[in-house]
């Protein structure tokens, strides 16, 4: 009976059945403090935003989304996005892989000021996920997609997988 009760788990856990899904894993992870927006939102026309890519410079590289600014995590100075960005009002999207990292660097600049800043909900990963396209270091279109590590790559369904 252990077995069977063994192998059944096995077989639930190998099928995803007992993945998380991403908004547990956000609910973890994160305080939400910062409003989320959906990637289905923000790639409507209509959706103007300024984008900041809020990982490391080789994520970036790999790809972005197109315009993304990039602020980094580890490295960010908040004085960089305050002297080009003025405007404490305009509506501001960060993003990361999945939306960890982004919301700490969404509060750093709603603490600065800034009254219309959003998270991507599940990051660039759910961004190429539900099928929007990328970007290369060269801005053109690519499939490669930084998948920041082997424990978080099981997130990213879609595209291929490079890792530093």
């Amino acid at each position: 009976m252990k077995n069977k009760i063994l192998y059944i788990f096995i077989f639930l856990s190998s099928t995803g059945f007992a993945q998380e899904s991403i908004s547990e894993l956000l609910k973890k992870h994160n305080s939400e403090s910062i409003p989320y927006i959906s990637v289905q939102e923000l790639a409507m026309p209509k959706t103007k935003a300024i984008l900041l890519d809020a990982r490391e410079i080789s994520e970036y590289k790999v790809s972005h989304l197109q315009d993304a600014i990039y602020v980094g995590y580890d490295d960010f100075d908040i004085s960089t996005v305050t002297k080009k960005f003025t405007n404490k009002s305009s509506k501001i999207v960060v993003y990361c892989s999945l939306g960890i990292r982004s919301e700490d660097i969404a509060e750093r600049l709603k603490k600065a000021g800034y009254t219309n800043v959003y998270n991507l909900f599940g990051g660039i990963f759910e961004w190429k996920n539900k099928g929007f396209t990328v970007y290369d270091n060269e801005d053109k279109p690519t499939e490669n997609v930084h998948a920041f590590s082997k424990e978080w790559s099981k997130w990213l369904l879609k595209g291929i997988k490079i890792y530093d």
